[in-house]
This record gives structure tokens, C-alpha cells and sequence, in this order.
């Protein structure tokens, strides 16, 4: 049996750091996985950030409450739904994720969480394991699933590669040209096309 395991930042739904980003005119808050490969480097970054200007899970719940998935996500997501069975992947956090879940239809969601204080400053984040997104396809496949999975940052590399069939999503040039062997797709209809080729 077959299970498609997908990323969710960048693939379903926009980066929430960097409509964060925006939003508080940080620039800072714009890098994400994509440019960072080591998450816990990045997730000091941005604590550190938020610290500095005073911003706390309020504020970053503010944003989300206004980010819509992406043009065409929800129609794919449902699509592939009445295919096979589907759980995203994503190194987010269950604080942020609620309001975006609700706008996909309510998808099987594996994620962390944050340490958050009384203030509502985050003081820290809890991944739910290590090394989530690689860890968590090796689990379902040693539970009988051939995984598919697909993604668009370095952190979704590990599981990509260690299914049965592996896609990037809209991701970097950088991280396309350091993977050549992996086909790289562009948009929702290639995407459910080239899972629906591999599909049992």
C-alpha cells in the first residue's frame, strides 16, 4: 500500500516566516529551510529575532489567520486524498498549523511544537522527533506503506530519496542543480500526474 508523504511550507501552503516577514518589515525572517539546511541553527536564528523586537506567538498567529494555501493546493490535495492516503510532513509547529489545516480540508498533519510563556514569547520549540520528516517515512514503511514523498527544501531531501518514488516541488535552483537525479515539478497538475504514475 502506498502513501504520499508531503512537505507543507512552500508546497501547500506559502512560507510562514516569510509572510512573517513581511508583514513585521524583518528581513531577516525570510530564511527558511531552503537556505538553511541545519533547523535548529535556523530556529535560534529567528527566536532570537522575535526577542529582539519584542514578537511573540501572538503576532505570528495574526499573520497566518490572513495566509490562504496556494492557488490550486486544496483542489490537489483533495484529488490526491480520493487516490491514496496522504500525511504531510512539515518541521512547522501546531501553534501555527491549526488555522492553515482548516483552509486544506483537514489533512493528516505530523508536525512540533513551540515552548511558549505566559507573555506569549516563544522561549523554544519541541521537534516531535529527531530528525521528523526522514524518521517518520522509515516508521510507515515499517508498517507496510511504499512511501512517495515530495517537498522543496534540504530538510525534505532525507525523505524524498528513501521511497519509492521522490519529487521537489517549486524548489530552489540551488537545491535542483545539487540534485539533478530528482525530478523537479513545477505545478499542481504535473504533480498529481507524476504521483499518479507511481501509484500501485
Amino acid at each position: 500500500m502506498d502513501i504520499v508523504c508531503l512537505d507543507l511550507e512552500g508546497v501547500l501552503v506559502p512560507e510562514i516566516w516569510i509572510a512573517f516577514a513581511e508583514a513585521t518589515g524583518i528581513p531577516e525572517l525570510r530564511k527558511t529551510t531552503r537556505d538553511e539546511p541545519d533547523y535548529d541553527k535556523l530556529m535560534n536564528y529567528r527566536l532570537q529575532i522575535l526577542k529582539q523586537h519584542h514578537l511573540g506567538l501572538k503576532e505570528i498567529q495574526e499573520t497566518i489567520a490572513g495566509i490562504d494555501p496556494l492557488p490550486g493546493a486544496k483542489e490537489f490535495l483533495d484529488e490526491l486524498r480520493s487516490l491514496t492516503q496522504v500525511v504531510i510532513l512539515s518541521d512547522t509547529f501546531t501553534e501555527f498549523a491549526k488555522p492553515l489545516m482548516k483552509k486544506l480540508g483537514w489533512p493528516a498533519l505530523f508536525c512540533n511544537s513551540l515552548k511558549v510563556a505566559p507573555d506569549g514569547e516563544i522561549t523554544g520549540y519541541q521537534m516531535r522527533i529527531e530528525n521528523s520528516k526522514l524518521t517518520t517515512v522509515k516508521a510507515l514503511q515499517s508498517a507496510g506503506f511504499q512511501t512517495i514523498a515530495a517537498g522543496d527544501s534540504y530538510n525534505d531531501l532525507g525523505m524524498i530519496r528513501a521511497g519509492k518514488a521522490g519529487f521537489l516541488f517549486r524548489s530552489t535552483e540551488q537545491i535542483k542543480k545539487d540534485n539533478p537525479d530528482l525530478p523537479a515539478l513545477e505545478t499542481f497538475e504535473e504533480f498529481l500526474a507524476a504521483i499518479q504514475g507511481v501509484l500501485d
